[in-house]
């Protein structure tokens, strides 16, 4: 399964941006079984959580600094995930990464990633 994230870029402070992320690959329809997330990591700093998805969509986890600003979201009919961000800060200046669970719900933890995408950068400046 290859995952191809997509839609970073350069926005000011309090902008938004859409991340997407979508599955390819023999197997990508297997996706839809399992939990999806992002993860990000800034110059320097190690990867952390963003937020994660169960299978169904229905239930949904995010780190502290998300909650209320980012929502993750998925469609199991494009083998695909988003992330919309709000109300972006410098701050959240970083390369995302969205990452398959190994199992069905949503994962703050790395060693429970499956398969991960290649990254795309967000810039956030005032």
């Amino acid at each position: 399964v290859q995952l191809q994230a997509s839609g970073g870029g350069s926005v000011q402070v309090g902008g938004s941006l859409r991340l997407s992320c979508a599955a390819s690959g023999r197997f990508a329809n297997t996706v839809s079984n399992d939990g999806l997330n992002w993860f990000r990591q800034a110059p320097g700093k190690e990867r952390e959580f963003v937020a994660g998805i169960n299978w169904r969509g229905d239930n949904s986890i995010a780190a502290d600094f998300a909650k209320g600003r980012f929502a993750i979201s998925r469609d199991n009919v494009k083998n695909a995930m988003y992330l919309q961000m709000d109300s972006l800060k410098a701050e959240d200046t970083a390369v995302y990464y969205c990452a398959v669970s190994r199992s069905s719900t949503g994962t703050s933890r790395l060693e429970n990633v499956k398969y991960w995408g290649q990254g795309t950068q967000v810039t956030v400046s005032s």
